[in-house]
């Protein structure tokens, strides 16, 4: 639940009240009835109007400028490895981080079953 006061943006229109999508928008009251589907009462400045809108309806500012910096964030390491030909740091990007943990799993020491027993002894010894 969000603080009254707070900042958000309008990103859905669920129950098609002619919201603003894409506005921002102010908490101004919790909707608390249970038989409600709405969890908001937000005030519109640009149309000048109360919605009452439900909270999937609604995201925080601060969670899409974050989502927004991490696209051109990524947009740009694709950029610069492109331009740079580095082909593991392009890979890594558009694979995520699964070439890490895969090159992880490949530097394991294979041992002999008689070495791993004598670890596993030593370490309940102590």
């Amino acid at each position: 639940m969000w603080k009254l006061g707070q900042k958000v943006i309008v990103v859905e229109d669920k129950f098609e009240q002619n919201l603003p999508v894409g506005e921002y928008g102010y908490i101004i009251a919790y909707d608390r009835n249970a038989d409600n589907a709405f969890d908001y009462v937000v005030r519109i400045p640009k149309v000048n109007k109360n919605f009452f809108v439900p909270g999937s309806d609604l995201e925080l500012e601060e969670v899409l400028v974050q989502e927004e910096v991490d696209r051109i964030e990524r947009e740009a390491l694709i950029d610069f490895a492109l331009a740079t030909h580095n082909e593991a740091l392009f890979k890594r990007i558009m694979n995520g981080d699964a070439v890490e943990e895969e090159a992880d799993e490949e530097h394991t020491v294979i041992t002999k079953p008689e070495d791993f027993v004598r670890q596993i002894n030593l370490k309940a010894w102590i």
